[in-house]
């Protein structure tokens, strides 16, 4: 969910970035002045927005992905505890390799 997030607020970072790039070409002169003086600010804002956009698409995903989530393991916990499942529980004597 994390990951799928991420991916997500990533591509909507580029793409406005990209755009951004069109829309702002008279600003290439003043490109070294505008990172020296402004850099900070416009990281800061950078880091705001990404971390904006990752907690919404953070929310969503769990909104809508994990729909019925909770009873879908309340059920699974059932079968568990009654012996009705083929899943075997992990002995404490058997050894990983």
């Amino acid at each position: 969910m994390v990951a799928n997030s991420l991916f997500l607020t990533i591509a909507i970072l580029l793409a406005l970035g990209f755009w951004l790039l069109g829309e702002l070409k008279f600003f290439i002169p003043y490109k070294a002045v505008l990172l020296h003086e402004y850099g900070t600010v416009i990281l800061v804002y950078l880091t705001t927005l990404f971390l904006n956009l990752f907690a919404a698409a953070f929310a969503l995903n769990r909104k809508f992905f994990l729909k019925d989530t909770g009873r879908k393991l309340s059920h699974l916990d059932k079968q568990l505890h009654v012996g009705q499942t083929e899943v075997r529980a992990p002995s404490l004597e058997e050894e990983v390799d």
